[in-house]
């Protein structure tokens, strides 16, 4: 029905599955049925009514992955309120110009971050910040807005409020959230949503991948970032699909294995770590289960060649794969906790095809998706029943991709915002008096509609020679072959050839060092023979599959991790080119000494 928005959905769960279980903690401690989580989106709608939010006003919140930011953003939503969330790595700066923008009056969040909240509040719109953990020991700052716990600002709630007309008078057309985007350069940008835009979504995606009612995700990229929020908040409400919340993202490889999700959405890095964590296990088998081990998967991969080629498997490797898969590789799937898988999917980043690949032969075909917070998310998808691997897949029903003379990907369709927040001058850079998001990504469309993005339209490498580069490519490419690679940011705009910054991966360094009894400190680490030697054993490999002007001549390994949210990464772990190079001018200009 036209006329139904998110909380239509929410409702009927609550009243058709009022027992199923509707959120559940990793740990296995807290889980909340439809019903309770109804009830208690109750309670803290008319406690929020009672502080003062109406319909149209915004609320701020700033929590981990938990129970509790799904019922507080539910209950907002119901009101009428417009939310959106706040990194959790963000500084006290960034959080004030989020204030500013957005204009809260009402802020959500939890001890750990009190006093940046505190700081970030002052001298802005917000009246009250609501702390979902209590407020013990904590005090509100002179000229700061007041605190609350939770649990009082329920018992503040008027019994007798009309929950019910407050929901059932909004429309499709209201604006649900805000999604801010991560900033790259300059101040991130309010993107606003409305239920139409991702009601769209939900009502085709499964089209695409499947249908996922009744199944089980986990929730632990960031709520402030889109895909999230859209997996584990909104596709919840819409499909009845339980969610796994997970505070600790070092713990997702066994939350994977105790959940066995049935949609599972990841970003580059997590799959490279998979394919990592499975060669490295495979390598280290010995006698007959080694070479069975090796055997299966290489049956494994010669299925994946042929599916990524189009054409079909002689009879010999046909029987081969499939005893490959009964003996080994559906154990490694089970392993991996993505043996009930219905849909997996790559996005956020370009992906180095040889993951694709890789997973593909272990019998997880994931499928790279495409698109911005801009465009609600997802834009294309790569279909398993038909993909074409170094691309993104075709447009989701109801939207149109189309280029612009220069190469820009342009998109129109459903899940196009309403605009920027209070931001008129770069709404109209972006999106056009005819509907159409620049997206600033290039890419080329082939005859079918496949879009292939080449990179980000601001980001292309051209080197002294004049030729055409992607960075994302470059550094894909190191990333896919080498488990101790965390991040690479490939240098040589305007220069003579290809350079890399590499950092490395804390997880994968860690194990590396124990492994020889060395310290893991970076800066120690960085300089190892045997890391070294490691690290330049990966970048042959990675420029074998890349041509000869894109090969990455000369590099370092940098005495530092890179941290999400740092001076380096976003949230979303997206490089911030300009910083890096103004940061690490000294050894950029050193790699073209060498």
């Amino acid at each position: 029905m036209t006329t139904e928005t998110l909380c239509s959905h929410f409702q009927r769960r609550v009243t058709e599955v009022p027992n199923q279980v509707a959120i559940r903690s990793a740990d296995g401690t807290q889980s909340v049925t439809w019903a309770q989580y109804g009830r208690r989106v109750r309670e803290v709608a008319a406690g929020l009514a009672a502080q003062g939010v109406t319909r149209g006003d915004v609320v701020g919140i700033m929590l981990t992955n938990r129970i509790e930011f799904h019922i507080v953003d539910a209950a907002a939503m119901h009101l009428g309120a417009v939310t959106f969330s706040v990194y959790n790595t963000n500084a006290a700066p960034q959080i004030a110009y989020l204030f500013n923008n957005a204009e809260p009056h009402v802020v959500i969040t939890e001890t750990q971050f009190l006093p940046r909240v505190l700081e970030a509040a002052r001298g802005t719109s917000v009246q009250t910040v609501v702390v979902v953990d209590g407020t013990d020991g904590a005090d509100a700052t002179d000229g700061g807005p007041g605190l609350i716990a939770l649990a009082d600002l329920i018992a503040r709630g008027d019994a007798d409020f009309d929950f019910d007309s407050k929901w059932r008078v909004g429309t499709r057309d209201d604006v649900l959230t805000l999604i801010y985007t991560s900033g790259t350069t300059g101040n991130p940008k309010g993107v606003e949503l409305t239920h139409a835009n991702l009601l769209y979504q939900l009502e085709v995606i499964t089209d695409v991948i499947g249908d996922l009612t009744n199944g089980r995700v986990i929730s632990y990229l960031p709520d402030a970032h889109l895909i999230n929020r859209w997996i584990c908040q909104y596709a919840p409400m819409y499909f009845g699909i339980t969610v796994t919340d997970l505070d600790n993202p070092k713990a997702l490889v066994e939350t994977l294995g105790q959940v066995r999700p049935t949609f599972f959405v990841a970003v580059p890095m997590l799959w490279y770590k998979i394919k990592g964590n499975v060669e490295v296990t495979i390598a280290g088998e010995s006698g007959v289960k080694g070479s069975l081990a090796r055997w299966a998967l290489a049956a494994g991969r010669k299925k994946a060649a042929a599916i990524v080629a189009g054409t079909k498997l002689n009879p010999v490797d046909t029987v081969a794969a499939e005893v490959a898969d009964r003996l080994v590789l559906s154990k490694l799937r089970a392993k991996l906790g993505m043996n009930d898988l219905t849909a997996a999917v790559s996005g956020a980043a370009p992906i180095d095809v040889g993951a694709l690949e890789f997973m593909l032969a272990l019998g997880v075909p994931v499928m790279e998706a495409w698109g911005m917070s801009e465009t609600s998310a997802v834009t294309t998808v790569n279909p398993i029943t038909a993909p074409i691997y170094g691309s993104v897949g075709r447009a989701i029903p109801g939207t149109e991709v189309i280029l612009a003379a220069d190469g820009e990907v342009l998109v129109r369709g459903g899940g196009v915002m309403r605009g920027y927040r209070n931001d008129p001058t770069r709404t109209a850079d972006t999106l056009d008096a005819d509907g159409w998001i620049h997206t600033g990504d290039i890419g080329t469309l082939d005859d079918r509609g496949y879009l292939k993005i080449i990179d980000r339209k601001k980001e292309l490498i051209i080197n002294s020679g004049g030729k055409n580069m992607s960075p994302s490519n470059i550094e894909g490419a190191l990333k896919a072959v080498s488990p101790l690679v965390g991040s690479v940011a490939a240098i040589g705009d305007n220069r003579p050839f290809v350079s890399a910054l590499i950092t490395l991966d804390p997880d994968a360094a860690a194990v590396f060092a124990a492994q020889r009894g060395v310290d893991v400190d970076p800066e120690s680490l960085s300089v190892h023979p045997d890391l070294v030697e490691a690290i330049s054993d990966a970048v042959d490999q990675a420029n074998t599959r890349l041509s000869r002007v894109e090969s990455i001549r000369s590099w370092r390994v940098l005495p530092t991790y890179w941290i999400p949210g740092g001076d380096e990464l976003t949230p979303t772990m997206k490089l911030k080119r300009s910083p890096i190079a103004k940061k690490y001018a000294e050894q950029i200009e050193d790699l073209y000494q060498r």
